[in-house]
Order: structure tokens, then sequence, then C-alpha cells
């Protein structure tokens, strides 16, 4: 089935103009910032809560990890599709109909009573997510002038960054006062704040000349979620013949998906990975992410079971490093206006790099502000190469492929992140030694991703 959408205001909107007027410009970005928030931290904030919401409805601590688990599923594999409709029928649509749809799911899970209501609806609020990750970057381009999109993307990891590191931390002052149940309420006058001003700010796009196939989408959707799980089969150790027949049907969905396409909005966007600045930032950013989740996720278990600190005491340490990538990424976006972003990104990776290899020294006799000084360098490495290189990526596609390139970098995200976990979980049943095998495992991705990112620099748009 083929869907043609179309509307004429759209077509007026600011298509051609570089850039909204200032009064609009800040409007709009205030509805960026407050959804962007949102959402970002509901990926990790009911982390904490997890046991309380497990004793509360009387589940397995199993059971209760799919309240993440249905929200991470349903955002990624909703991005790519969401993207491209937004390239049909306007990023601001998508947009504020995903802000909407998480705003009702919020409601819906703060009065959910089993775990099956709640999981449900999480993934209704992981599909609102992806609305607003999957065309956020590409409205940037939109509301800013392009000589200042590289300050205007760093402000927006500026905000994501923020909203990773204050998550455990609202939480945790959330349930000292209140139930879980607030952790998605306080997200409901938020989202309508933000969707009245974004109603009344937010750009218009030129619409694509592309037709929307629902077969196409549901294709792209089986390959994400099956590409995503069979990775996740060989980190984990599943038995071979689940990962290989997971493979098979990711392989099939990938063929017919690449033949169905042709005539219809691009679900991948293969045109733009044509471009070899924008391949290569893709490749940068999935090894980048895989580096940083499966050091971040293996922190964790070597601080709190090898030297013997608090849950709260190695969480308030690990903040050094987010709180560092949200200070760097507004100072190197806006030198991404100025210098390359592949060199930017070279440096920034191999500091990472050297950071993750510092932390091969860490031990009980560790400081702590040396530890915290460890895994901010590690974050100034990583804020370094973020901003330039999410730029780079919505610059190196034409105008009216953005929806695409702002999807595909909500993807490499999601599959470096999958796959730093899986390293992870491959290495503790593989491994004796597995936290300094994840460090090696991780400097070297930071390391492959550098050489990648220097790879750049001779392709740098003014």
């Amino acid at each position: 089935m083929q869907v043609p959408i179309r509307d004429k205001k759209d077509k007026a909107g600011v298509d051609g103009v570089d850039g909204l007027p200032e009064e609009r410009r800040l409007l709009a970005i205030v509805t960026i910032v407050l959804a962007v928030a949102i959402a970002v931290m509901d990926g990790s904030i009911a982390n904490l809560a997890l046991p309380s919401i497990a004793t509360d409805m009387r589940a397995t601590a199993s059971e209760a990890i799919w309240i993440i688990n249905s929200y991470q599923i349903a955002m990624a594999v909703c991005l790519l599709p969401l993207a491209s409709l937004g390239e049909v029928i306007g990023y601001r649509r998508i947009y504020l109909v995903g802000l909407a749809m998480f705003t009702v799911a919020s409601l819906a899970c703060s009065i959910s009573d089993s775990m099956l209501q709640l999981s449900l609806a999480r993934v209704l609020q992981g599909v609102g997510a992806a609305g607003i990750l999957s065309v956020n970057t590409a409205l940037i381009r939109f509301i800013y002038p392009s000589r200042l999109l590289g300050r205007a993307i760093g402000y927006n990891a500026l905000v994501a960054g923020t909203a990773t590191a204050l998550g455990p931390t609202i939480a945790g002052v959330i349930l000292h006062v209140a139930s879980w149940h607030w952790l998605f309420l306080i997200n409901i006058p938020l989202g309508l704040i933000s969707l009245a001003i974004g109603l009344r700010s937010l750009p218009f796009n030129a619409l694509s000349e592309h037709r929307y196939s629902l077969r196409s989408a549901v294709l792209c959707m089986v390959f994400i979620g099956m590409l995503l799980y069979t990775v996740d089969a060989v980190g984990h150790l599943q038995h071979w013949l689940i990962a290989v027949v997971c493979a098979c049907v990711t392989a099939i969905a990938l063929t017919l998906l690449l033949r169905l396409q042709s005539k219809t909005a691009p679900m991948l966007p293969l045109d733009l990975l044509r471009i070899p600045l924008f391949a290569l930032s893709i490749g940068t950013s999935t090894c980048s992410f895989a580096a940083s989740t499966a050091a971040f996720v293996m922190l964790p278990f070597f601080l709190q079971n090898h030297l013997g600190m608090s849950a709260p005491h190695a969480g308030l340490l690990l903040t050094a490093w987010p709180i560092a990538v949200a200070l760097t990424a507004p100072l190197a976006g806006k030198m991404s206006d100025r210098v390359s972003a592949g060199l930017l990104g070279g440096v920034g990776l191999a500091i990472m790099a050297l950071g993750l290899l510092s932390l091969l020294t860490v031990d009980a006799a560790t400081a702590d502000t040396m530890l915290a000084l460890q895994l901010a360098v590690c974050g100034f490495g990583f804020g370094l190469f973020q901003s330039p290189n999410n730029r780079t990526m919505i610059s190196a596609a034409p105008r009216s492929r953005t929806g695409g390139a702002s999807g595909m970098l909500g993807t490499a995200r999601l599959v470096g992140q999958t796959t730093g976990a899986s390293v992870v979980a491959l290495v503790l049943a593989a491994s004796s030694t597995p936290f300094s095998t994840v460090l090696w495992c991780a400097s070297i991705l930071s390391g492959m991703a550098c050489i990648v990112s220097l790879g750049r620099v001779r392709f740098h748009l003014q």
C-alpha cells in the first residue's frame, strides 16, 4: 500500500529561507529543548524505579526489564520509517504528533496497574519518542541559519547530555518524595507546554515527491528490529540456531526492502550512504557509541562489585562523563562551523581512547577525584566528537533529504549502543578479566572511530 500525502500549506513554510526569524527561532528551540529533554530522560529515568515497580505489580525482575526494553525497541524500529514519513508529510507534523503521543502515553504509564498495561504504554511512549528524535535534528536545520548550524546542534547535544546526566538524580528525588507514577506524570505539563509552543513556532519544510509505502515501512521495522536482536543474541551467547535464524530474517527483510523502496520514499537512505562524507560520519558514530556504551555499561559492575562502592557513590562518580559531554558539546559545535569535523572528531576520539586506557589503572586506592577526572577526560573526548559529527551528517545531505539523515543519525547511535552492550555481555560470559577486556575493546573501537573520522578531513564542508 502506498500513501501519497500532500498539503499545499507545507510548501509555503520557510523553504529556501536560511533559518527562522530570531523571535520565532527562540520559541522553536524551546520546543526542541523541552521535547528532547523528556524523550531522552525517559530512556533512563525508569531504570532506578524498576525494583519499586516490580514489587508494586508483583512482577519478577526479568518481567520488569520489559519496561525498559519495550521503550527502546519501539523507538529503535520506528526512527527510519518516521524520518522518511517526515519528508513526505512534513517534519513538523511528525514531531508534533510524536510529542502528543508521548504525552498521552506518559499519562497511560502513570495510571497502569499491571505489567502488561505499563509495557504497552511504554511501547506507545517509545513510538512517540521516535517521532521526536527522528526529525529533531532535521528541524534544527530549518530553524537555524547554516552559519549557526554547528552551534545549534551543540546546544541540542548539551540538552541531551544534561538530561542523561540528571535522569537518575531526578528519578531519585522523585522516588524519595513520591511514588514511581510521578516519573511519568512529570512529562505531561512539559509535553503540553512544548506542544503549545511548537504549534506556533516550528517550521514547515518542502515535501518530497516520493510516495510513502507502508510495506516498506513494515519491512524496515522488521530489518532494524531483527538486526538489533541478532547482535544482542550473539552478545548473550544464545543458541547458535537462534542467531542464524535471526540473521536470515534480517537478510530477507533487507533484500525485500531494497527491491520495494526504489520507487517510493526511501526508508534506508542508500543515496546518502553513497556520499563519502556522510558514510564515514555514520561509521564514526556507530563505532564511537559502541565504545562509550561498552565502557559505561561495564563501569557500574566494576565500581560496585569489584571496588565495593555503593550504588549512589558509583552513580555520582559516573555522572562526570555525561557532564563533561554536555559542557564540551556547545563549544565543539561552535568550532565545527569553522574547523573540519573530521579533525575535531579524530582528536576527540583519540582523547577518549586514552581516557579509557587510563581507567585500567583504577583500583581500590584510586581517589574519587582522580577517577572522576579520568571519566571526565573520556566525556570531553566524546563531546568533542559528537556535535561536529552530527552537524556533518546533516550538512552532507541535500536539504530535501534532511529527514533521512536525521533518522540515520539516531539509528547509528542505537546500533552502536546495542553493539557496545553486547560486547559487555559477551566478555562477561567468556573472559576471566572482564573489566580490562571491555576497556581494551572500547579503546580499540574508539581508535577505529578516530581513524575513520580523520579520513573525513579532505571532505571538509565549508
